[in-house]
């Protein structure tokens, strides 16, 4: 009883609109003073939470991710892309995704992956005849691509929560991502086959193609140090997000020289007010955790689930309902720092790979990142492409119901996220 009054009292101040960060980490020191516990254990949980080389990551990445927004590479992401593929049915739409991939494998970032190919793609494919809804689906679909393609910022939180290996959660991440891409391309040309009113682009000369591609090619090289550097092992997650961040200066500052010194500044202070922002929650949940440890919440609630649900399918399969349920009110991060640290006791029981378990977990978040009302993809879209939030709501749907399709086969086939990481 005491686990289910925490737990509702947790949800009740999260509807008030109080910030995530001071629900958590106020709620954790009421529950500590009520139980009797040490104060001193507030402060020892901050020091804890923030005290990660892995969490140095996630500024770094930021900082990547900003930079490369600021620095203007969608546009010539875009271009190149659009000049391979534009010309097949549902051109703009497949090389919008393909952007995506290719950006959230810099940045690790939904929000700037959606933002930055959304300022670029929306107007041209809404000029090309392109259904807003349509539009504004892609590309908020797209964009969700960004915390499951390493590298991952969500991912580097769950890793540093569970103590697993981010990098193994980074290569699991590789599988389910591709399908998602595939699955996404495969319905664009198959929607774009029944619009007629979509006016064709004329295909490429390969001077075009050549020309966008040398404008692209820093980027997509970046891209792969990055990626690459990571998995062969040369360097670890952190310190792939400083070179990284490094790149990312070196391309749009030099090489493209599209980056001034406002707009690194500002990508500077939109990092440093991201940063604060996850870490702060990050620090609250820390403390929550701590408080919930020391009630035993985590261990009643896996004794519970072990005890009531037996079979690993309809544990998954209620977690799956639960979090599509929450993130309608929830984000991301929220969702992430509230619910792993309650359901990481039943994993093993009931032999879960918590490896897979994040992946699985992360598709579930991106759903969340595209479902109303607090869906931040969908806002950020709307913002871009200025419309209703009816209309990109509408045009995510077939893409949401993709997603929980990528879910059902990693399920059926857990292979698909587990083959990499063991193999590599």
């Amino acid at each position: 009883m005491i686990s289910i009054a925490i737990l509702v009292a947790l949800f009740l101040l999260l509807l008030t609109g109080i910030p995530v960060a001071f629900v958590l980490g106020g709620l954790g020191i009421i529950l500590l003073a009520l139980g009797g516990f040490s104060p001193l254990m507030a402060p020892a949980g901050l020091l804890s939470a923030m005290d990660s080389f892995v969490l140095v990551a996630v500024p770094l990445f930021l900082l990547m991710a900003n930079v490369m927004l600021k620095g203007g590479v969608g546009r010539d992401l875009f271009a190149a892309l659009q000049a391979w593929v534009g010309h097949l049915p549902g051109g703009l739409a497949v090389a919008t995704i393909l952007s995506c991939g290719v950006f959230a494998a810099i940045s690790g970032s939904s929000v700037a992956t959606a933002a930055t190919i959304g300022t670029v793609a929306i107007p041209e494919m809404t000029s090309r005849g392109y259904p807003r809804h349509f539009t504004f689906g892609v590309l908020a679909a797209g964009g969700t691509l960004g915390i499951l393609i390493p590298p991952s910022l969500i991912m580097i939180i769950y890793g540093v929560i569970t103590e697993e290996s981010v990098l193994a959660l980074f290569i699991a991440g590789v599988g389910p991502g591709l399908i998602m891409i595939v699955l996404f391309i495969i319905y664009s040309i198959l929607y774009a086959r029944t619009q007629p009113q979509l006016e064709r682009v004329e295909k490429a000369t390969w001077a075009e193609r050549r020309q966008t591609g040398v404008r692209a090619f820093p980027t997509i090289l970046l891209s792969g140090l990055v990626i690459t550097g990571i998995y062969r092992g040369w360097y670890t997650p952190t310190e792939a997000a400083a070179i990284g961040f490094a790149g990312a200066l070196f391309v749009t500052g030099i090489v493209l020289r599209t980056l001034t010194l406002r707009a690194l500044w500002e990508a500077t202070v939109m990092s440093m007010r991201t940063t604060v922002a996850i870490l702060l929650i990050v620090a609250g949940a820390k403390v929550f955790g701590k408080a919930i440890a020391l009630y035993r919440i985590p261990q009643d609630v896996s004794s519970f689930i072990i005890d009531t649900i037996a079979s690993p399918s309809l544990f998954i399969m209620a977690v799956a309902v639960v979090l599509l349920i929450m993130g309608l009110v929830m984000e991301s991060l929220s969702l992430l720092l509230i619910m792993v640290p309650v359901l990481a006791g039943a994993l093993i029981p009931l032999g879960i790979d918590p490896i897979w378990f994040g992946v699985f977990f992360v598709i579930m978040v991106e759903c969340a990142l595209i479902t109303p009302p607090v869906g931040l993809n969908l806002y950020v879209i709307q913002a871009v492409g200025n419309g209703t939030l009816t209309e990109v709501s509408r045009g995510i749907l077939p893409f949401l119901a993709l997603m929980l399709l990528t879910v059902l086969a990693i399920t059926v086939f857990p292979q698909l996220a587990l083959w990499l990481p063991f193999n590599l």
